[in-house]
């Protein structure tokens, strides 16, 4: 078995490539620069990629389990000038183009790709729960999304399983948004941010990278799938749960015109959310090994 990870350098990518190589997976992570790749698990390997051809990888598609496609130039990283938004959008077409073009190039192909996307194709719902049936939003996140997720259409045409994962805000405490959100709950001053009544759709790692196998397996699972627990919470709900776990409090409300003032346009992941529930994963049968904000933080945090 042959699973080809695109942005498997990451957060998720390292530790389902970790995953997939202890079910020995044979694990390929496509990266700009594969020599700077280090501390890859036996079984895993790093090769080099342009980010939008499949040049130089693509034998390694031919008769490969999965590709899962999690590359795109991070939301996060800085405020969203005119050039970096247009970065964060062309990162995304042109790794899903350039999977594609591996497809219509394998002799065999791949039986199965999983695209990913976020919890920003919905765009800002207030208190609406939003399910994969909900309609994509109009904000920049959403203009984003919707792209990226058809980038990697055209291979259901070639006969190919695919299945897009929208995913919530993911907690590790290896990196991600919770070490940042502790922080001022570590100075005594956590709470809410905004209002506080934004959804708060958040996935343990464990969850997602368990979610992501799951699909590659289920021979009947394609189309979208929420990647976010059960346990819908708003921005103060949630602070209120870190502040019990870290035995902080959480009165101390940031203002959001004050994080606006700071961060431009990318406030809006701070203070817009949604109510999302990951229905189809549900109704396939999947099971959350942390449904409750409770459960993932105290595993994190232990």
């Amino acid at each position: 078995m042959r699973t080809i990870i695109t942005g498997g350098s990451g957060l998720i990518g390292r530790t389902l490539a970790a995953e997939l190589a202890a079910a020995e997976h044979e694990v390929i992570i496509l990266s700009r620069t594969p020599g700077r790749v280090s501390g890859l698990p036996a079984g895993a390997r790093a090769v080099g990629w342009d980010g939008r051809s499949a040049e130089g990888w693509q034998d390694l598609a031919d008769g490969a389990t999965a590709i899962v496609n999690l590359a795109g130039e991070s939301i996060a990283a800085g405020r969203w000038t005119a050039a970096r938004k247009q970065r964060i959008a062309d990162s995304r077409h042109q790794a899903g183009a350039a999977v594609v073009q591996a497809v219509a190039g394998a002799t065999t192909s791949p039986q199965v790709v999983i695209q990913a996307s976020a919890v920003g194709y919905y765009g800002p719902r207030g208190d609406e729960t939003i399910t994969e049936d909900s309609a994509p939003g109009d904000d920049f996140l959403a203009q984003v999304c919707v792209p990226w997720e058809t980038s990697t259409e055209e291979v259901e045409r070639l006969g190919v399983r695919r299945a897009i994962i929208r995913t919530g805000i993911v907690l590790s405490r290896d990196g991600g948004a919770l070490p940042q959100m502790m922080l001022p709950f570590r100075l005594f001053a956590g709470g809410p941010l905004g209002s506080g009544r934004q959804g708060f759709p958040w996935i343990h790692h464990a969850d997602e990278v368990s979610a992501i196998r799951w699909l590659i397996e289920r021979e009947d699972a394609c189309g979208p799938f929420n990647l976010a627990a059960p346990e819908t919470l708003t921005n103060a709900e949630f602070g209120r749960v870190l502040g019990r776990v870290m035995r902080r409090p959480a009165f101390m409300p940031t203002p959001g015109f004050a994080l606006r003032l700071v961060l431009g346009e990318l406030s809006t992941l701070l203070l817009d959310g949604q109510r999302q529930v990951p229905q189809r994963l549900l109704d396939h049968g999947f099971t959350f090994r942390f449904p409750t904000a409770e459960a993932a933080l105290r595993d994190l945090l232990a």
